[in-house]
């Protein structure tokens, strides 16, 4: 499996790949992520639907440090990554 999957569930941020599945505080007003523009590397350029706003809007989500708080090594984790899909309940 060479991509992992972006998604969100109530205030969470889901970021899974393989056998990981990696949860963080999203924005109270997050209704779901629409679109990943970019990924380089455990930096990710998105586009998110949030409550107050009709139109999605570009968000920047940086996986490096979240990944150390994790005692997760960034570049062994991120290294098979080719890439990352959204997915919505």
């Amino acid at each position: 499996m060479d991509y992992a999957i972006l998604s969100n569930d109530s205030n969470f941020t889901i970021f899974s790949y393989g056998d990981y599945v990696i949860r963080f505080k999203a924005p109270y007003s997050l209704e779901c992520y629409t679109d990943v523009k970019e990924w380089d590397n455990g930096y990710l350029v998105v586009m998110a639907k949030y409550t107050h706003n009709n139109e999605s809007e570009e968000e920047y989500i940086d996986l490096i440090p979240i990944l150390e708080n994790l005692y997760i090594c960034p570049e062994i984790f991120l290294r098979p990554i080719k890439g990352v899909k959204v997915k919505n309940a």
